[in-house]
């Protein structure tokens, strides 16, 4: 008599104690080597060791059974199970929970159950289909303790030679078909305070609780639907000690069969724990059940069909219009001369989805000349994007070949441009992004970081030679025209940048500049060119020489203070305390309070090359060339003994018998420069890039 073939007919134990089990991913060990797994999301063929009918379907489902007569299907868990972890013999506790569901060709027949089963070798060899429920034989009664097999089933065919007590019940079976107990399928219902029947071949999905006590030696069995908490009271409950059954090891798994009339078994879900609760399933992750016939027509849907057609064609007409608009909102415009500077032009969809529509929560900063906003490009390069409205008198061409060729300049303190973007009357300029912001927020409005003189010092000296770069090293000379503490950005290790060129214009070397229209801010702005309107390298040093005064004093090129709101002047205030022989009280109060490391000659220093560069007549400033020798120290500043402040700002008065010693100055910056032009030092330091 074969062994396998005496397997009692429903499945009901989950026995998992310690076993080593690797294979498996959803299954563990705890601390003392007891094994618990869970199955939650579907089934892999992996996961379960399947023959006869048995298969996993695309969803993750288990179907043991299909619709097709006499046969049987197996799935067992791969490895075999310890019971048994102690020497005397004992069977540790075991609980174990599944969702399962039956679908029977025919409303009032199914054929004809399944089963959860615990053997000693998994496949079951000799079982056969029908009422045996594909886990037992009709020797199996023959000899009993050598099955060795425990299950409960889930019978939905009446046979009274077996003793089945109705054709949907739930019973225990030990080594033989008969139910040693069984009831009719039911749950504790707690709100009626009793037992609802459930039909087993309903096609709804159901849960079930197995749990041995191996203290109490007792066996229960909880059903109720798959959606519900687990009923206080169980559906059955069976006293037996399983140590004689059960081997040391044993496989578990499902059994399934059909008949004359035939079903489909499905399980959905299983959880298994020696030793502890078996965890419990999540009814709205297990996989879904096929369906059954064709799909139903809702009463509704037949009653609003024409309101469901109006709709969807104006939702068509709808998404045609917005296609269209949209397809007209980013449409660009390209001209034929401007073909040459592509590599340099955006498509305005790019940048308009880059700054998700230039909304106010990406907005860097708003000022007179135009609005900039943070981006990112889909290559998640971070950029800057400047709106301008072009209002310039000159042409749109002329405009865009200046900002395509200062796209070519390269300086490491220089923010580069990376390109434009051309619609309408609109001109958009597209820079680096710099994440620590401009220098103006760390100067004013109390900032969370204040900067030490080391990093101000730094960032001085690196915006002297982005200059000098554009004034005296690039191909053609570059006035930038808007030189001020909110256009120089520091990157990431703060070091300062300039950018915005915006307003920058070029021409070629040994030629003047041809621009006549006044550009720049207040308070930056050289004389000459708020007189003439015409910019120079000169007009760039001026301003400059206002940010240089910034940044040591903390203090904006024009202030209003008091109650009377009168306006300081802050080269007027420097120049007031350097006259007083006390140039060093215009120092910025926060680096006297919080930065030991301020070098009062370097303060000094940048105090009076902001009053030099601020010389109201552009032929006494200094060069850029020469500001970043002064800087690096490499020659004195000249003597400022008569500068003087009158109403056309600081100038140098006469001295007697001396004539005029603006030319005096001259003739020595004169000699200055050609001595430094011989310097290898020069070279080498002069707007190094």
């Amino acid at each position: 008599m074969n062994i396998i073939a005496m397997f009692s007919k429903v499945p009901i134990l989950l026995l998992l104690l310690s076993i080593t089990i690797t294979v498996v991913p959803a299954s563990s060990q705890d601390d003392h080597g007891n094994l618990s797994f869970v199955f939650n999301n579907g089934f892999n063929s992996s996961d379960l060791d399947l023959d006869g009918f048995a298969e996993i379907t695309s969803n993750g489902l288990l179907r043991l059974t299909n619709n097709t007569e006499h046969k049987t299907g197996h799935a067992f868990f791969p490895n075999p199970v310890t019971f048994k972890a102690t020497p005397n013999g004992t069977i540790s506790s075991f609980s174990t929970t599944f969702a399962f569901a039956i679908r029977s060709m025919m409303a009032d027949l199914g054929g004809h159950g399944m089963a959860f089963v615990t053997a000693p070798t998994k496949g079951l060899p000799g079982a056969r289909w029908g009422h045996y429920l594909g886990f037992t034989n009709e020797f199996a009664s023959k000899d009993k303790a050598a099955n060795k097999v425990v299950a409960v089933e889930f019978d939905t065919v009446y046979d009274s030679e077996i003793g089945d007590i109705d054709k949907n019940h739930v019973g225990v079976d030990i080594n033989d078909i008969r139910s040693v107990t069984a009831e009719s399928a039911s749950y504790f219902d707690e709100k009626r305070g009793g037992f609802t029947n459930l039909s087993l071949m309903s096609g709804k999905p159901m849960k079930v609780w197995v749990e041995y006590d191996a203290v109490k030696k007792q066996m229960n069995v909880t059903l109720a639907p798959a959606e519900a908490v687990k009923p206080q009271k169980p559906l059955l409950s069976l006293t037996k000690d399983l140590s004689s059954i059960i081997n040391d090891t044993m496989y578990i798994g499902f059994s399934s069969a059909t008949g004359t009339v035939v079903s489909s078994h499905y399980v959905l879900g299983w959880s298994f724990k020696i030793n502890g609760v078996a965890q419990e399933l999540d009814f709205s992750k297990l996989p879904q059940l096929p369906r059954v016939g064709p799909e139903p027509i809702s009463k509704l849907l037949a009653i609003g069909l024409p309101v469901i057609c109006s709709s969807l064609v104006a939702l068509v007409i709808f998404s045609l219009v917005y296609f269209i608009r949209r397809k007209r909102k980013f449409a660009e415009l390209i001209e034929d001369w401007e073909l040459e500077y592509g590599p340099h032009r955006y498509k305005y969809k790019d940048l308009y989805m880059a700054t998700e529509g230039f909304k106010d929560k990406d907005l860097l900063g708003r000022g007179g000349f135009g609005i900039v906003y943070k981006g990112v490009l889909p290559s998640k390069t971070e950029i800057a994007v400047k709106r301008v409205a072009h209002e310039s008198k000159q042409g749109m061409r002329e405009f865009v070949a200046e900002i395509a060729s200062l796209g070519r300049l390269r300086h490491r303190n220089i923010v580069p441009l990376l390109g434009y973007c051309r619609r309408k009357g609109e001109l958009l300029l597209v820079y680096e992004y710099m994440p620590n912001g401009s220098l103006e927020k760390y100067l004013y409005d109390k900032p969370k970081t204040t900067l030490n003189w080391n990093q101000r010092f730094r960032v001085i000296k690196g915006v002297a030679s982005g200059l000098c770069y554009l004034h005296h090293q690039w191909e053609q000379v570059v006035i930038h025209r808007d030189v001020k503490a909110s256009n120089v950005l520091l990157d990431g290790e703060l070091n300062g940048r300039l950018g915005d060129f915006g307003l920058a214009r070029l021409y070629d070397h040994e030629s003047d500049p041809q621009t006549t229209q006044i550009a720049g801010t207040i308070g930056y702005l050289a004389p000459e060119h708020a007189r003439t309107g015409k910019a120079t390298t000169s007009s760039d040093v001026f301003a400059f020489g206002a940010v240089l005064l910034e940044v040591a004093c903390g203090r904006r090129p024009i202030e209003r203070r008091g109650t009377k709101m009168e306006e300081l002047i802050l080269v007027d205030w420097v120049f007031s305390c350097w006259s007083r022989g006390r140039i060093i009280e215009a120092m910025d109060s926060n680096l006297i309070e919080s930065d030991s490391s301020v070098l009062g000659e370097e303060v000094e220093l940048v105090l009076k090359l902001g009053l030099l560069c601020s010389h109201s007549e552009p032929e006494v400033r200094p060069s850029m060339k020469q500001v970043v020798s002064f800087l690096e120290r490499h020659v004195p500043l000249p003597d400022l003994s008569t500068l003087r402040l009158t109403a056309a700002g600081l100038t140098f008065a006469h001295r007697e018998g001396s004539g005029d010693f603006t030319a005096s100055y001259q003739s020595s910056v004169r000699g200055f420069t050609q001595a430094s032009s011989s310097s290898e030092a020069e070279s080498l330091l002069f707007c190094g890039r």
